[in-house]
């Protein structure tokens, strides 16, 4: 926990002031709270560069204190030494392979419990506190994001303004990379981790409100079932394993074994740990779907048994899904959260890579995250989700899952605006209303009796009828060329995936086997065969479409004036060549993995059985609770420059505000409980 200046030990030399110091010191509020990175631990020695600010005072003031004497100024000139505090021995990253954060939302608990212990000590009242790392890459980017990160989710800064003081770092911070074993070649900055903890949070996505620091870091280990809430809807875990794999019919003698509510499941002995946790703890929290992206490795009975359904969904490890299983997936999510609302578990083996990639995909749906964002919280809430190629694969079809959303979303309009509804007559005394600014207008189709339905405006997305699937996923190929990213642009699948070890919870048994040897899986050699193929154009054909553009760029520009202003308007047209370049990896192919075994996608037509003894939405963060007031971190009303200085102005446009939650005023001393 923080911890103050210590002095040299008798086996230590003592180190020179002037060597301590590395880097910047970061004001993040002026007078109160610093980011710094020492190569040693600083002490009352260490040289801090920013000393109290003089502030204005009145000439009485200023006489007053002239005549107490030179003593008396001397004093209260006089500044106390920083307090340093440090979280680097206590909030550890458990890395799969080389990655190194960010770290999640169970340390950004911790974090801000011991900043505030710090701030509410009284002898720090007065005194600046520095929150400092090691001079190392990692240590540097991890410290400045779990800060940054803080002030967003629990002071409510605006994300820019909480990235605005670590901008300009110097030397920059280090890029996070995936927990893949391949070379890491997708970097998140600490910007996308920043605005993909706002984000998820102006979505009511992420949040303190229900959040329970020892459930997290329980169930997020591998002996207790290796899961996490993603957000208040989606969970994401490791497969389970447990024999039979197999489906059990009412025929099977392990058929009336099977637990069916959450006492029976209480008293079963049979079942490992684990397995156990999971089952019980989607009975408690209202899970109604379980998606499977991986092979059979326990039987789907023990979760329908608890009128659980469950859904198969196999597709290759270290692959990318194809669009029609994200459509249908999609679709799935949309009903189950919005028309049954209840909650989705995904897993694939590990619970990281497949399941990152469709609970991502609907996040771009739904809630319209960039890819990097989406990735960024995803791993803010579950350490080392989606990896290798799969990054590039979210980053490409970003658009796509956009674009899906707005037509399933003008499509619902225009259905509704097909229903047939009964005609009313509009009174005379509200034919005509009162503009905003004082002036009368008839509302459109006042007296027309409103005859017939009111016609929804199509405009540019009737083209898009032709491609647009009748329903909500269609096949591979009817979305073949239509949307998302030809297959021979996408990434090679990765060599290998992680997979999470219990190495930081003593020597207890390995639940999953395949952790045994993780690097077994990389190959001794990767072979990229690099292949560009040039499309040739005839010029003579080539020369007449550029003449003909040429013309009627000259018409468009030769136009005057009033004739521009007459309704006409100016097109841009633009040419783009593009050629595409194919990376083929000729990777070992072993036959003997059993992820490699193909799935079918079943439809689900198993009755919802309501035997769940609590359909509560599950327990995920929301927002931060008050404290006690104890502690002091003074944060006045948050505004950015341009802001500042347009104040007291006149003409001078009008600013569109800031972005994000309201800036709280005066705070004192949040406690997160």
């Amino acid at each position: 926990m923080p911890h103050s200046a210590r002095a040299a030990t008798a086996d230590e030399a003592p180190v020179p002031s002037s060597i301590t110091s590395y880097g910047q010191v970061i004001e993040y509020i002026a007078d109160r709270l610093y980011l710094a990175s020492y190569t040693h631990q600083p002490d009352d020695n260490t040289p801090f560069p920013y000393p109290a600010k003089q502030t204005s005072r009145s000439p009485s003031k200023r006489s007053a204190r002239a005549q107490a004497g030179p003593q008396a100024v001397h004093s209260a000139e006089q500044t106390m030494p920083p307090c340093y505090f440090s979280v680097e021995q206590n909030l550890l990253y458990n890395a799969f392979h080389a990655d190194f954060g960010p770290l999640h939302i169970g340390h950004l608990y911790r974090f801000a419990i011991a900043l505030h212990d710090v701030l509410a000590q009284p002898e720090n009242e007065n005194r600046p506190v520095v929150f400092w790392s090691g001079p190392d890459p990692r240590s540097r980017a991890n410290a400045a994001c779990i800060l940054a990160v803080y002030m967003v989710l629990i002071q409510h800064w605006p994300p820019h303004l909480a990235l605005a003081p670590i901008s300009q770092m110097d030397p920059p911070c280090m890029p996070f990379r995936d927990a893949g074993y391949s070379q890491a070649d997708y970097a998140l900055t600490i910007q996308d981790v920043v605005y993909g903890v706002w984000k998820a949070k102006e979505e009511g996505l992420c949040g303190f409100k229900d959040f329970c620091l020892e459930e997290y870091e329980r169930f997020e280990r591998v002996d207790q079932g290796d899961f996490n809430w993603i957000t208040p809807s989606f969970l994401a875990f490791a497969s389970p394993q447990h024999q039979p794999t197999h489906v059990i019919h009412s025929t099977d003698p392990l058929y009336n074994q099977l637990p069916r509510s959450l006492s029976a499941l209480s008293r079963n002995t049979t079942l490992p740990t684990p397995f156990k946790n999971v089952l019980s703890h989607f009975a408690e929290r209202g899970i109604g779907l379980v998606v499977r992206l991986n092979s059979e490795l326990y039987s789907p009975s023990y979760f329908t048994a608890l009128g659980i359904k469950h859904l198969d969904m196999i597709f290759d490890d270290g692959t990318c899904p194809p669009l029609n299983l994200v459509r249908k997936f999609i679709a799935l999510a949309h009903s189950m959260i919005n028309d049954k609302r209840r909650g989705i578990a995904v897993h694939c083996k590990a619970g990281l890579g497949r399941t990152g990639c469709l609970i991502g995909a609907y996040l771009i749906y739904r809630h319209g995250f960039t890819a990097n964002e989406v990735i960024a919280f995803m791993r803010f809430m579950r350490p080392g989700m989606v990896v290798g190629p799969q990054q590039h694969w979210l980053h490409l079809n970003q658009g796509t899952f956009r674009e899906w959303w707005f037509e399933d979303t003008m499509k619902e309009k225009i259905l509704a605006s097909m229903q047939p509804s009964t005609p009313t007559r509009l009174h005379h005394s509200s034919s005509r209303r009162l503009a905003s600014n004082g002036q009368t207008f008839t509302p459109p189709n006042a007296d027309r009796h409103a005859a017939s339905p009111r016609r929804a405006a199509l405009g540019e997305i009737t083209n898009n009828e032709q491609a647009a699937p009748s329903s909500r996923y269609t096949s591979s190929e009817d979305l073949k060329g239509s949307l998302g990213v030809a297959d021979e642009n996408l990434p090679a699948p990765t060599p290998g995936q992680p997979r999470k070890t219990n190495k930081l919870y003593g020597s207890a048994r390995r639940v999953m086997t395949e952790n045994q040897h993780p690097f077994d899986i990389k190959p001794d050699s990767e072979i990229i065969t690099m292949q560009r193929s040039t499309l040739a154009v005839d010029a003579s054909e080539s020369e007449s479409d550029a003449n003909a553009l040429r013309s009627v760029l000259s018409r468009k520009a030769s136009q005057s004036p009033a004739t521009r202003s007459s309704g006409h308007k100016r097109r841009a047209v633009s040419c783009t060549t593009t050629t595409t370049t194919t990376t083929k990896w000729d990777l070992p192919t072993d036959t003997s993995d059993v992820e490699n075994r193909p799935g079918l996608i079943e439809e689900l037509d198993l009755p919802m059985d309501d035997r769940t003894s609590s359909p509560s939405r599950p327990k995920t963060p929301g927002t931060i609770k008050s404290g006690n007031g104890m502690g002091s971190l003074s944060v006045g009303k948050r505004s950015s420059p341009s802001r500042r200085s347009t104040e007291g102005k006149t003409s001078v446009r009008k600013t569109s505000g800031r972005v994000g939650s309201v800036g709280t005023q005066g705070v004192r001393g949040h406690k997160v409980s």
